[in-house]
C-alpha cells in the first residue's frame, strides 16, 4: 500500500563537479563541460544572487535578477510603472536564479518561499515576429489576446506594429489602455453581448465579426463594419449577406479559422478556397469585400509549411488583390515557447520498497508509474492547458538534491506528476521518466508554457497564480526588444 512521504526541502546547494554532467533543460541537449560551462554558469548565479547585497524579501519584490555589474549603467534600461523589472540573460539562468532565490527565502522562514514561477523570454516573441515577416510578409498579424494577455507581451507586439484580435470588452480595454489605436483592433467574437458591442463602438473599435442573423440585428444598432466569420456554413452565407444589406450594414470581408493548434497545413488551402466562394457571394449581393482574415492555428513546428501552402492558396484564389487587406490572428505562435515554468516538488507518494531506498526490488511494470510526485502548480493553475488546450506537458529536472545538473548516468523510474489540490483531476503528467533520487524540495521545469496557461489559471483551493520573471534573453533579439519597448513607452 502506498503512503504519503513528507520530507524537509533541500536547502544546501551542492556544486560538486566530480561527475560528468548534462544540461537539465531539453533546450540545451549537448553535454556541459565540467570545468567550463557548468561551473561558470553556477558561479555567475551565485555571484549574482547570493552576494551579501541580496537580502531576502517577500514575494512581491523577489524577481530574480540577471548578473550584472552594479556600477555599470545600461543605456537601454526599460522601466514600466506597475510592471516587474525587465531582466537580461538566458531564461535558463533565470530559472536557476528563481530556485536559488526560493532557497534563500526558505532559509529565513518565508511563507510560500518555494512558490512556482514562470520565466518569460521576450526575445523569443520578437524572433517569432521577424519570422512571420519573412514567410508571410503580406499578411498583417493581429495577435489573439485570449492566448496570453501578458502586459509585456502586449506592449512588445504593439511596439512591433501588430494588430490585436480581441474577444471581449475586457480584452479591448486592456489593449486600448496601453495606447493602441482602436483601428488596430478587431472584435473577433461572433457572439457578443449587446453592451459589449455598444462599448467597443464607443471606444472606436468598428471592425467585428458575425456568423448569424441575430448578431446582425445587434450590430445594426452600432453601425460597425463587419467581417463574415464562418462559423457560418456556406449555404447560409447568401441569406446572411442579404439580411446585412437589408439592415444597411457594411460587410467588409471574410474571416476563417482552421482550428487552434492546427497541424494539418492543407486545411489553410481549403479555407482560402471557401473564402473565395464567399467573396463571390458578396459580389452577387452588392458588396465589394476588402478584407480577408485567415485566422489563427499557426504552430511553431509547421509554420514554414503552413505559410507556404497559405501563400500559394492566396495567390491561386486571389490573384488580383490590390484592394484586399490580408490579416491573421496568431496567438500561440508568438508566445508558446516564450514562457517556461519552474515548480517545486512538495510531496511524494511511493510504495514501501521505494520509500526505503530500494532500487532493485520488484516494482511491477517498469512502464507504469510507481511514484507519484506532487508539485505546487496544477490543472487549476498554469496547467489548465491540459484540459482546455489538449496540451501534454513533460517535465525536466531543474534541480536534483541541491544541484542544477543531473549526472548522465542517473537511474530513471516511471513516475507521475500531480498538482497541489486534493482533486483527482489534478494530474499534470500521468507517466514520465524521472530520476529515482528525486525528492521533496527538488524542482521540475516545463517548457512551452506560454499559450493558454496563466490566462485561465484560477485560485482554486486558495493557491495563487504563479508569478512571472521577465527577461529580454541573452542572444539575438535582446537589444531589439529593449529598443522597441523603450520607444513605445516614450
Amino acid at each position: 500500500m502506498s503512503q504519503l512521504e513528507i520530507l524537509a526541502a533541500h536547502c544546501p546547494v551542492d556544486f560538486d563537479y566530480d561527475v560528468d554532467v548534462v544540461s537539465c533543460s531539453p533546450s540545451l541537449s549537448s553535454p556541459l563541460s565540467r570545468p567550463h560551462h557548468g561551473k561558470y554558469l553556477t558561479n555567475v548565479i551565485v555571484n549574482g544572487l547570493l552576494s551579501p547585497s541580496h537580502a531576502a524579501h517577500g514575494h512581491d519584490n523577489t524577481h530574480a535578477v540577471a548578473p550584472k555589474d552594479p556600477e555599470h549603467h545600461y543605456d537601454d534600461e526599460v522601466t514600466i510603472p506597475g510592471l516587474p523589472p525587465l531582466m537580461r540573460g538566458h531564461s535558463d539562468v533565470h530559472l536557476r536564479n528563481g530556485v536559488m532565490n526560493a532557497l534563500q527565502l526558505a532559509s529565513v522562514g518565508e511563507a510560500d518561499a518555494e512558490k512556482a514561477f514562470f520565466v518569460a523570454d521576450l526575445s523569443y516573441v520578437y524572433k517569432q515576429h521577424e519570422r512571420w515577416k519573412k514567410y508571410l510578409p503580406d499578411i498583417e498579424p493581429y495577435y489573439a489576446v485570449k492566448c496570453n494577455p501578458d502586459p509585456y507581451v502586449l506592449r512588445l507586439l504593439a511596439a512591433l506594429g501588430t494588430g490585436f484580435d480581441c474577444a471581449s470588452n475586457g480584452e479591448i480595454s486592456q489593449v486600448l489602455q496601453i495606447g493602441v489605436d482602436p483601428s488596430r483592433i478587431i472584435f473577433a467574437n461572433p457572439c457578443k453581448a449587446t453592451s459589449f458591442i455598444r462599448s467597443s463602438a464607443k471606444a472606436g473599435v468598428s471592425m467585428m465579426t458575425f456568423d448569424n442573423t441575430d448578431e446582425l440585428y445587434k450590430i445594426a444598432r452600432s453601425l460597425c463594419r463587419l467581417g463574415l466569420k464562418f462559423g457560418a456554413p456556406l449555404v447560409t452565407v447568401p441569406a446572411l449577406l442579404g439580411k446585412a444589406k437589408e439592415l444597411n450594414l457594411d460587410v467588409i470581408g471574410v474571416s476563417f479559422h482552421v482550428g487552434s493548434g492546427c497541424y494539418d497545413s492543407s486545411a489553410f488551402e481549403d479555407a482560402v478556397m471557401r473564402a473565395r466562394a464567399v467573396f463571390d457571394m458578396g459580389t452577387e449581393s452588392g458588396y465589394e469585400f476588402s478584407l480577408l482574415d485567415v485566422g489563427g492555428g499557426f504552430e511553431d513546428a509547421t509554420f514554414e509549411a503552413s505559410a507556404s501552402i497559405l501563400t500559394d492558396a492566396i495567390n491561386r484564389y486571389f490573384p488580383e488583390r490590390q484592394h484586399i487587406k490580408l490579416i491573421a490572428e496568431p496567438g500561440r505562435y508568438y508566445v508558446a515557447k516564450a514562457f517556461s515554468l519552474a515548480a517545486n516538488v512538495i510531496a511524494r507518494r511511493a510504495p514501501p520498497g521505494v520509500e526505503h531506498g530500494s532500487q532493485d526490488g520488484d516494482m511491477g511494470d517498469p512502464e507504469q508509474p510507481s511514484v507519484m510526485y506532487y508539485i505546487n502548480d496544477g490543472v487549476y493553475g498554469a496547467f489548465n492547458c491540459i484540459l482546455f488546450d489538449h496540451q501534454v506537458p513533460q517535465p525536466f529536472v531543474l534541480s536534483l538534491n541541491g544541484s542544477f545538473h543531473v549526472p548522465a548516468s542517473v537511474p530513471l523510474r516511471a513516475s507521475s506528476v500531480w498538482g497541489p489540490t486534493c482533486d483527482s483531476i489534478d494530474c499534470v503528467c500521468p507517466v514520465t521518466q524521472l530520476p529515482m533520487s528525486l525528492r521533496v524540495g527538488d524542482w521540475l521545469g516545463f517548457e512551452s508554457m506560454g499559450a493558454y496557461t496563466v490566462c485561465a489559471a484560477s485560485q482554486f483551493n486558495g493557491f495563487e497564480v504563479s508569478n512571472v520573471i521577465y527577461t529580454t534573453g541573452g542572444g539575438p533579439g535582446a537589444a531589439e526588444v529593449r529598443d522597441a519597448l523603450r520607444a513605445f513607452e516614450n
